[in-house]
Order: C-alpha cells, then structure tokens, then sequence
C-alpha cells in the first residue's frame, strides 16, 4: 500500500510534500476512531530498552527513533507517537531562529535509495520550539511514553569560537522539555560547523554543557553526533574525548559529503550539488564506525547507529555491532511508517 503511496508522493518536490503528507496524517489522527485504528496497526509490541548513562537512565519502549531533521519545529510530536517510535529527536534547534538555505534543498535519489539535503538549520529557534514542547507535555505528553531528544546546533552567523555559547541557550532553553541532547556539530550544510568536531572545540563545548548539566537537579544525558567522512584517527580522538569527558553516547552517523559509488548519474549529481547525502550509500562507513566506537570503547560509550537502516536485517546488523539504539529517517521515507513494526518484529 505504501509503495503505492510513495509512488504519488514522488511525483512532487519532497520538501513541501514532506510537509503535506505530515499534515494528512494529523488531520487523520484528529478524528479519534481513525486514530484509534491507525496506531493500532502501527505501533509495536513493546520491547523495552533501558539506557544506561553517566546521567541517569532512559527508558525506551522500542529501540526504533526517528533522527533529527524530519520535524525540526516538534510539530508533529503526536503523530510520530501513534506511528510507533521509540524516540524522536526534534531538531536541530538554533538559538534564533532562520531559514536554512535556498530552496530547492531536498532532493531524492531512488536508484541509489538515498537523499541529498542542504537544509541549513531551517527552524523556529529555541524558544518558540521549547513553547511548543511544553504544550505537548501539558496535553499530550503526559499521555506519551515517548522519549524526545533535542539536537541542538549553532546559528549561521555565529562565529565558531563563540558557539559554544550557542549551544548552552539551547540547552537551556530546551532542558525541561527533552529527555537527552545531541550536540551536532556534523551537518555539512552550515559553513564551518564540521570544524567544530576539532578535539578542542568539541571539548570546550561538551565540558561547558556538561558543567551546565551538574547544576540541574536531575541532569539530562548528553550525546555526541558525528560525520561518517571522518578518518580512523579523527573518531580515534573523540572517542579518547568521550572517556575522558564521561560522554552519555554518540550518534552515528550524520550526512556524508562523499558522492563515491553512486547509481544515480554524475549529470544529475553535479546538478544536485552540494548537501548531506544519507540512505543506503551511507550504511557502510556508519556501521565501520559504530563497530570501531563499541571495540575501542568496550562498550562504556553507547552508540546509537543512524545511517542507511531500511529493514529488519540492517537494524540488527547495527544492533549486533553493539549500538544500543538505532535511528531511521531515509529509510522512513522509502519505507514508510510500518518500517518501525518491522523492525522491532525482527530485533526481538
């Protein structure tokens, strides 16, 4: 059913189609016996899996999220509960807000099932998008099992030396209503962001969110998103970070910038240009580095692995590397909402 659906949806340029077919689905959800009907033959059978960090423990009815990027704004929270996620990181907030970079800025690449994006950190900013959390949590929320992640970037104009500060307003704008924080410095689609996976940079930002952090009454884990294009020795050096800091875990990966091997025709990629590309071309860095953090680390930094997840198979495969928690997006919209069901049905 749903490839038929795709097929349609394929025909229309994705970014506004994106947000056409979340707004179907919403108007769906808002009459309750359809509602009733639609989460029923979506949602999972629970599988819990409990996290275990430095700063407490989060408990996951599946292991199955949805990665930043899809709703960036945390306007479609609800909806994404009812098709089943485990977890659903919003994202990625900005201290102010802006919007991205020029359109068109998604692009789909079937033969290679994949995606090219060059969004630009397109969001309300953080406090709009903390309102609108707060809202969900005093209605639907508390209701909600669902564990929300905040993925948390800088602003474009931000220089780099000072966006440390940016991610402590985010931080602190966010933390009454998220569960963790993923801390992106990996996106390819804000100049210099990438930069920032430096070991100095990244330090002087992780210890001041974690100072930030200490303070709390009930501190929140803090995770890591890192590029697949990094060198051994580059992911060598944040893993040595992220002992010396107690990281809480790493996401792997983001966007690659690497356009090797693809099928889609090099006119066409030259069109494209430039952007973040995921999806399946990425499956294969993201797994050499969630395998190389789980060895190098003995399992004390979990890992949650993005990066070319479309079934059952790749989710485990991820899973038996030794990621605690997997996330889906690209594959999501190939796949569509019943890839969560699948998958939980074949991890066990």
């Amino acid at each position: 059913m749903y490839k038929l659906l795709r097929s349609i949806l394929f025909w229309f340029p994705p970014e506004p189609v994106h947000y056409f077919s979340m707004n179907c689905f919403r108007f769906l959800c808002s009459i309750g016996f359809i509602k009733k009907i639609v989460c029923a033959s979506l949602k999972p059978a629970k599988n819990q899996v409990v996290l275990v960090t430095r700063n407490g423990s989060l408990t996951f009815d599946n292991p199955v999220g949805l990665g930043a990027g899809f709703d960036k704004n945390a306007r479609y929270l609800r909806e994404l509960d009812c098709m089943g996620f485990g977890f659903v990181e919003i994202g990625t907030v900005t201290p102010k807000p802006q919007s991205g970079n020029d359109k068109p800025r998604l692009f789909r690449l079937p033969a290679d099932k994949a995606l090219i994006n060059r969004m630009g950190f397109n969001n309300d900013g953080a406090e709009q998008i903390a309102g609108r959390l707060q809202k969900w949590r005093d209605a639907a929320g508390k209701h909600s099992s669902l564990i929300i992640g905040g993925n948390i970037g800088k602003n474009k104009v931000t220089p780099n030396e000072e966006a440390w500060k940016d991610y402590e307003i985010c931080f602190e704008a966010l933390f009454d209503y998220v569960d963790y924080f993923t801390v992106n410095v990996s996106s390819p689609n804000t100049p210099g962001l990438r930069a920032l996976q430096d070991k100095d940079s990244l330090k002087q930002i992780l210890t001041n969110l974690q100072e930030k952090n200490a303070q709390k009454t009930t501190p929140k884990p803090i995770f890591l998103k890192i590029a697949p294009d990094l060198t051994p020795e580059q992911v060598d050096d944040v893993i040595a970070l992220a002992l010396d800091i107690h990281l809480d875990g790493i996401v792997a990966t983001n966007t690659t910038i690497s356009r090797e091997n693809l099928r889609t025709s090099k006119s066409e990629i030259e069109a494209i240009g430039a952007g973040g590309l995921s999806g399946k071309p990425v499956q294969k860095a993201s797994s050499e580095i969630v395998h190389q953090i789980v060895q190098k680390t003995k399992g004390a930094v979990p890992v949650i692995a993005s990066g070319g997840i479309f079934n059952g198979t790749e989710a485990r495969e991820k899973m038996e590397l030794g990621a605690v928690l997997i996330q889906v997006w690209t594959g999501f919209i190939y796949e569509g909402p019943g890839i969560i069901k699948r998958i939980c049905r074949k991890i066990g």
